[in-house]
Formats: C-alpha cells, sequence, structure tokens
C-alpha cells in the first residue's frame, strides 16, 4: 500500500511538471506574439512600435492619404480630413475634421491601430493622441530624398514594403529624366523664382522646406532663401531687390493684374516679361506624396518652356 501511494505521488508529480512546462511555454510564445515585431523611425525620430501590421488607419494628412492608396491600402484606411481629396476614393472614407483641428472624438471612436499625423500645426494633436496609447507615425519630409525613405517606412510598418519600393523607384526614374536636363544648364542661366503663398501678409517658402527643393529639382532658384521658417512672411522690398524672373502665384486672394499694380514690382523681370502663372496645381508641390515628381515636372516646364 504504502509503494502505491509513492508511485501515485511520483505520478502526480510528474504530470504537474509536464503541465507546467507547457503552461511555460504557452506562455513564452504568447510573449513572442505579442512582443513587438515591427518597428521604424519617423521624420520626427520617434521610434513607431506595432505588434501587427495595422488594419485600421487614421490619415490626418492628405499627402499620407494619397501614399496610403498608392500602397493599396485603400480597405485600411478608416478615416481622413476633409481636405483628403486625391484619389477620388479618398472623398468616400470617414472625414474626421480639418487638417488643423482634427476631432479627437471621431478618431478615437474610429478604433484605429495606427494614425499618421505631420509636425508643426499638427503637433499639439499628437501629443494628446499618444495619451491614449495609440501608435502615430509623423511624416514631415524636408526634401524629396526624406519623401522616400519616408514611402519605404510607410510601406514597412504596413506591411506594403514591396508596394513602396516600387512605388518609389517609379518616382526616381521620372525624377532622373529632369534631373538630366536640368544638370547641363549652367547656373548662371537658371531662372530666379518667387512663390507667393499668401498676400496678406506676403508669403513664400524658405530654403530649407520641401517646396523649395522641388524648385532647386526643377532647375530653379528659389529667392526666399534666410527665412526663418520653411513657410514664412517675406517684406516686398526684398522681393523687389531680388528680382526674380518668374513668379508663381499659388493662392486666389490676387490677380496677375493685382501683381503688375504694386508699387515698385513694375522693375521685376518676372512683371516686365509677363512670366507670372496662377494656374499652377499646387497641390503636386505642397504635397509630399506620389505627385511631387509630377509637381517637378510641371514646374520645369514652366521655367524652361522652349525645352
Amino acid at each position: 500500500m504504502r509503494n502505491y501511494i509513492k508511485l501515485l505521488i511520483l505520478i502526480i508529480a510528474a504530470a504537474t511538471s509536464f503541465e507546467c512546462s507547457k503552461s511555460d511555454k504557452v506562455i513564452q510564445n504568447e510573449k513572442q506574439v505579442n512582443s513587438t515585431t515591427i518597428q521604424v523611425i519617423d521624420d520626427l525620430g520617434r521610434v513607431v512600435s506595432l505588434n501587427n501590421f495595422p488594419k485600421r488607419i487614421v490619415s490626418l494628412v492628405p499627402s499620407i492619404t494619397e501614399i496610403l492608396f498608392a500602397l493599396g491600402l485603400d480597405d485600411n484606411i478608416v478615416g481622413v480630413t476633409i481636405y483628403c481629396n486625391y484619389p477620388e476614393e479618398a472623398l468616400d472614407k470617414l472625414k474626421i475634421g480639418d487638417f488643423s483641428n482634427p476631432s479627437l472624438e471621431r478618431i478615437i471612436a474610429s478604433n484605429p491601430d495606427l494614425i499618421f499625423a505631420t509636425s508643426f500645426e499638427q503637433s499639439g494633436k499628437v501629443a494628446q493622441l499618444e495619451d491614449f496609447g495609440i501608435p502615430i507615425y509623423v511624416c514631415y519630409p524636408e526634401n524629396v530624398d526624406r519623401l522616400f525613405k519616408s514611402i519605404l517606412a510607410i510601406g514597412e510598418i504596413t506591411g506594403n514594403r514591396k508596394e513602396a519600393e516600387k512605388l518609389t523607384e517609379s518616382m526616381r526614374l521620372k525624377l532622373i529624366e529632369i534631373e538630366e536636363k536640368v544638370r547641363v544648364i549652367p547656373a548662371n542661366e537658371r531662372p530666379k523664382v518667387f512663390l507667393e503663398i499668401a498676400s496678406g501678409p506676403l508669403m513664400t517658402v524658405g530654403n530649407t522646406s520641401f517646396v523649395a527643393d522641388l524648385v532647386r529639382l526643377a532647375g530653379g532658384i528659389n529667392i526666399g532663401y534666410n527665412l526663418p521658417r520653411d513657410y514664412s512672411i517675406i517684406n516686398q522690398e526684398v522681393v523687389i531687390e531680388r528680382n526674380p524672373d518668374v513668379i508663381f502665384l499659388l493662392h486666389s486672394l490676387d490677380t496677375k493684374q493685382n501683381l503688375k499694380e504694386r508699387i515698385g514690382w513694375e522693375s521685376i523681370l518676372a512683371i516686365q516679361k509677363d512670366k507670372i502663372y496662377d494656374d499652377f496645381k499646387k497641390d503636386l508641390i505642397f504635397r509630399p506624396g506620389p505627385r511631387s515628381i509630377d509637381g517637378v515636372q510641371q514646374m520645369y516646364k514652366y521655367l524652361y518652356p522652349l525645352n
């Protein structure tokens, strides 16, 4: 009898040990499943981590919305801003507010796995959303090279790396065609460019901005250098002094005729030669995305109409 009890105790102990071992393995496997498997660095240098590829995405930036559609993530987008109007399918997505002040309540209610935002104007909203523990990728490319890296990172974090590689490659090939044309133009023959983005107060793009990089790639020289911000106020006297060869009017509050009638502007070469363009497709240069190289191509045609 005593031997029987000893044997029974040994069997129970062995079974318990097996179950504990099996339980430990289950816990370890769960930890492996739940461990961070996707990690990228956004344009602010922040590490963005996800356990799984996102199934529900909110985009607070029109340019990001374009990138997501270009990567084939249509079905994963559950919220966009009222300014996300390209491609046309973006108009059918749930609107979570405007660009500057999207609705926190609508964003949370859409139950996103990942949010895409941009810097500066949305920084306050990003800080609020971080309190909810939702991963946020901040996209603010300062030039085209950085845009390519951002697209690849977006492809990485969404599980569409191959699509991102194909997209950036097609963009690079189009850019190479323009760069080859621009390369043969002597620096002293490249036109000085003024991009007017507002008239009251007068504003333009600084030389460290994404748009200024597009001007450079198109073979132009941006006169908005030495400005304190990417998009900054500029004095009229500075514009007159720097004497642009070409002016792009990128807002609707003034007309070409208004510019010609400004005091002192009659001495500007762009005014004298009537090289003022107000029909430029602004989204192509203000949205760092799949169509940005189209913006460079468009600008090149305005700067070098005979080429």
